[in-house]
């Protein structure tokens, strides 16, 4: 089977690649930049140019495959806008597929995502949800609440580094889930024939609040975090200032997921019946607990071989003597 995996340089789609690679699939990955890319390459990944925006590039790319894992979304920092990446591009990306014969569609949307229908992000999740049930694919829809590895440049390292870690609102409890475990679904979900034309929730062990994993970091850091909070309603206010600007119309539209995170209604959802579907055990899935404690156990044994390392008095070089030459004479 032939896999063509679309996002695959960024924190989830890397991790669908890897996990499809070591289970001996062939697989094809989309990229705009090789070079960015190289690692993918490294792992035994095909490399293919392509981008979701300019549909013509799709069609060699789904040349003989027969399943496409789509991870791709758009960043702030993309020139492109949430519309063109996670709308008008994988509307194309659909219909490519179904042009091309493609067998399966794995799709990764947002938990929950029709109760927000004034947020950009999760109203265009919800209408790809629609538009790839009525495409004719074979899909798989998981619906996510969000990952670990993002937790750690939102808390982790501002509270090491003694800098200022935000929260705004009130905070919504989040089934955070490691997107390795993630990447374990959507590859399984290639071999249960149960999961053809399903949407499923795909979320953590349990929901942490913001101040509850603040607090946990705290624990497992031994430093204590310098909390900032900012009413929703300010950001309210900046989100619709930027709008005047058309380089702030991104930026815009992810301030607007501010409103999923700090509006204190759980992203969450009952596992139970998932694991039996996929054939997959609970107790295999990263806890946060246990993910927090493996990246602070890694940092704090760094700083203290960095410390030692700057304590340790340094070797001084002999110094030559400038008779030695004459002497050996």
């Amino acid at each position: 089977m032939t896999l063509l995996i679309t996002g695959a340089t960024g924190t989830l789609g890397r991790q669908v690649a890897r996990r499809a690679i070591d289970e001996g699939y062939k697989v094809r990955c989309l990229v705009r930049s090789a070079k960015k890319a190289t690692f993918l390459k490294e792992w035994g990944a095909e490399l293919v140019p392509g981008d979701l925006c300019y549909p013509h590039t799709l069609t060699a790319a789904l040349e003989g495959v027969t399943a496409v894992i789509d991870a791709a979304t758009s960043r702030p920092t993309d020139s492109l806008s949430i519309r063109q990446v996670d709308w008008e591009g994988k509307v194309s990306l659909i219909q490519e597929s179904v042009a091309a014969g493609v067998e399966r569609f794995i799709f990764f949307s947002i938990l929950d995502a029709e109760k927000y229908p004034d947020v950009p992000l999760m109203e265009i999740k919800q209408y790809t949800e629609l538009f790839l049930a009525e495409s004719g694919l074979n899909y798989t829809i998981l619906r996510l609440a969000g990952f670990m590895q993002g937790l750690i440049g939102q808390y982790g390292i501002p509270i090491l580094e003694g800098q200022p870690v935000w929260v705004t609102g009130e905070s919504s409890p989040i089934a955070y889930m490691d997107t390795q475990d993630i990447a374990k679904f959507a590859i399984r979900a290639l071999k249960v024939p149960e999961t053809q034309k399903q949407t499923f929730p795909v979320v953590g062990t349990r929901a942490w609040s913001a101040e509850e994993i603040i607090a946990l970091c705290e624990r497992l850091s031994g430093k204590e975090a310098r909390i900032t909070r900012m009413p929703i309603s300010l950001l309210r206010t900046i989100r619709r200032g930027i709008r005047f600007f058309q380089w702030g119309w991104n930026v815009a539209d992810r301030l607007a997921f501010t409103e999923v995170i700090a509006s204190g209604r759980p992203l969450n959802a009952p596992m139970e019946e998932v694991y039996k579907v996929f054939g997959l055990e609970p107790n295999e899935t990263t806890t946060l607990e246990s993910y927090l404690q493996e990246y602070f156990n890694r940092i704090m044994k760094k700083l203290k071989e960095l410390d030692y390392e700057k304590t340790q008095p340094k070797k001084q070089k002999p110094k030559r003597s400038p008779f030695k030459k004459v002497n050996n004479q």
